[in-house]
């Protein structure tokens, strides 16, 4: 009955015909509430391809090679594609590079995502599942590796030791593919600008004679940042430069930094706010499969404690001397060399340092740093600070090394009787001005006793 006394029009059986209704739409419901896959992205780098599905939620997923032809499939239960994928798949300029040569679906009427790679090339797959950070959501990652290779980065055999080698210097782009950076205003991203700059320091050092530069990426591909300082060891580099482009929570931020590592953590809050944030990157490039949002902990217990004094005072000064080369031709935001526990920066045995070239959050800055023109000035201050430490002190058994020591040096001749000027720069081999500058003489005019400094080359 109802509360006027009615019966109830559903009736006992009416009440349970509904109740079952409305199970069946919300069981409908949760069935067609599947993962989507929204998009998908293809990378090449030198070690491997990188296939990466952006999905609205972690998805199960199973895959397998088949040979004749070689093919990769990718078994997505449950899973279905977003139209716009489906329409405007991935084509042969995405494909260039890979061992991909094309990509295929199943049918939108299967059940199931059926995905097939055709690859140009065996290789072995690794894949693995990536939480939201950042500007990314949930991933679904696969790695193609080369059959045959590991999965690690292959890194150049170092050369044979010359009796007389140039100064390596390792030049390492910060982030790239899949990892963009910061991106400011006018969609200036980190990625790219600093890939830029870094070519162009590269340029600058290779046409110095005694010189050598390496890049640690030449182009828009991720390399994790242990990877990146073991390609510096691997050359033997001498000094290892990593170039940034800053980013804040302001857009008033602004001005270049340059950092060395701190054994005992960041000298000020920004400092130790952007340590954290170049950390990050390391697995958002997918070198693991977690995300850092809840791993801070375990990132900071595996930072090596290592014992870094006399690369860190070899930093510090180097340090300096770009800041001096640097603020001629750009604000800096720190007059001094900041510390901070960049992850990139620890190798003790390779004076390293961080070159933040500017806030790319900043409207002004950025719309500089996408200049070719501050680029290159940019590259060119920094070539300026590192070469001048250099020439201060050569490492060992470098041409630079060489030039330093047949460097004109200063020798004592005491005057005897019928010594002329012109008779001692004929053989010493100097000029006669370079003499009279040398002792402040005003005249040629010399007498028996008198000593003189003569430049002397060895």
């Amino acid at each position: 009955m109802t509360a006027t006394g009615h019966p109830n029009p559903l009736g006992r059986w009416g009440r349970r015909g509904l109740w079952c209704v409305m199970m069946t739409w919300l069981l409908s419901s949760t069935v067609l509430a599947s993962p989507t896959i929204n998009s998908i992205r293809l990378h090449a780098s030198p070690e491997k391809t990188r296939l990466v599905f952006d999905v609205s939620e972690p998805l199960e997923h199973t895959l397998f090679v088949l040979e004749n032809p070689l093919r990769l499939v990718i078994d997505l239960p449950g899973s279905t594609l977003a139209k716009t994928v489906r329409r405007h798949p991935l084509g042969s300029k995405e494909f260039k590079d890979t061992a991909v040569t094309n990509l295929r679906f199943s049918s939108e009427k299967q059940a199931d995502l059926r995905v097939v790679l055709d690859l140009s090339e065996s290789v072995k797959p690794r894949s693995f599942l990536l939480n939201p950070i950042a500007q990314y959501g949930d991933r679904l990652v696969i790695d193609l590796f080369p059959a045959g290779a590991g999965q690690t980065v292959p890194l150049p055999q170092p050369a044979a030791k010359q009796p007389l080698r140039d100064v390596v210097v390792a030049i390492d782009p910060g982030h790239g593919g899949d990892d963009p950076g910061a991106i400011g205003p006018g969609n200036t991203y980190e990625k790219t600008v600093v890939l830029a700059i870094a070519k162009a320091l590269a340029g600058r050092v290779n046409a110095e004679p005694g010189f050598k530069a390496i890049l640690t990426r030449s182009g828009d591909y991720y390399v994790a940042h242990r990877n990146r300082t073991q390609l510096a060891r691997d050359n033997q580099a001498d000094v290892f430069i990593s170039i940034h482009a800053d980013a804040w929570k302001t857009a008033s931020a602004s001005g270049a930094s340059v950092f060395a590592i701190s054994q005992r953590g960041a000298t000020s809050e920004t400092a130790r706010w952007i340590a954290e944030k170049e950390n990050r990157a390391d697995l958002i490039g997918g070198v693991g499969s977690v995300s850092l949002d809840d791993k801070d902990d375990v990132l900071a217990g595996v930072l090596l404690d290592l014992s870094m004094t006399a690369s860190l005072s070899a930093s510090l000064e180097m340090g300096a001397e770009v800041i001096k080369s640097i603020a001629p031709i750009n604000k800096l935001h720190k007059a001094n060399v900041e510390q901070a526990s960049f992850i990139v920066l620890k190798s003790p045995d390779i004076p390293s340092i961080l070159v933040e070239t500017g806030f790319i959050s900043n409207p002004g800055e950025a719309k500089k740093l996408r200049t070719a023109a501050h680029q290159k000035k940019m590259a060119d201050a920094i070539f300026k600070g590192v070469t001048t430490y250099f020439k201060k002190k050569p490492p060992e058994g470098t041409l630079l090394a060489q030039k330093a020591s047949q460097a004109e040096r200063v020798v004592a001749y005491k005057i005897k009787s019928g010594d002329t000027l012109s008779e001692i720069a004929q053989r010493y081999r100097v000029s006669q001005r370079a003499l009279k500058s040398l002792n402040a003489l005003k005249s040629d005019r010399l007498r028996v006793g008198q000593v003189l400094k003569i430049p002397e080359r060895s």
